[in-house]
């Protein structure tokens, strides 16, 4: 059984920061790719960054230069380092990974529990 655990939200002023971890547990043939989402109420889950296994990323726009993605060398663990936060950066984020558990033959999208970051003005 997979599972994507979250750590690291929590209560910011603007332009403070916080750093996201979510490790990938379990029987993994391969990790093609983790991201981060977020999802603020009233508003659809959107894409915050994501990278590859081979160390391609990509960021949504309302965060380039701000927010930086990152892995362990294993793979297993993305990180999220959040600097310069504002009030808009405030949802529930969540981990995801496309990858290949051992037991099924093909790729599946699995997703942590969420973690609220809040930050006030």
């Amino acid at each position: 059984q997979v599972q994507l655990v979250e750590s690291g939200g929590g209560l910011v002023q603007t332009g403070g920061s916080l750093r996201l971890s979510c490790v990938a547990s379990g029987i993994i043939f391969r990790i093609n790719a983790m991201g981060w989402y977020r999802q603020a109420p009233g508003n659809q889950r959107e894409l915050v960054a994501t990278i590859t296994s081979g160390g391609s990323t990509n960021y949504a726009d309302s965060v380039k230069g701000r927010f930086t993605i990152s892995t362990n060398k294993a793979g297993n663990t993305v990180y999220l380092q959040m600097n310069s936060l504002k009030p808009e950066d405030t949802a529930v984020y969540y981990c995801n990974a496309d990858l290949r558990a051992l037991s099924r033959p093909y790729n599946d999208d699995y997703w942590g529990q969420g973690t609220q970051v809040t930050v006030s003005s």
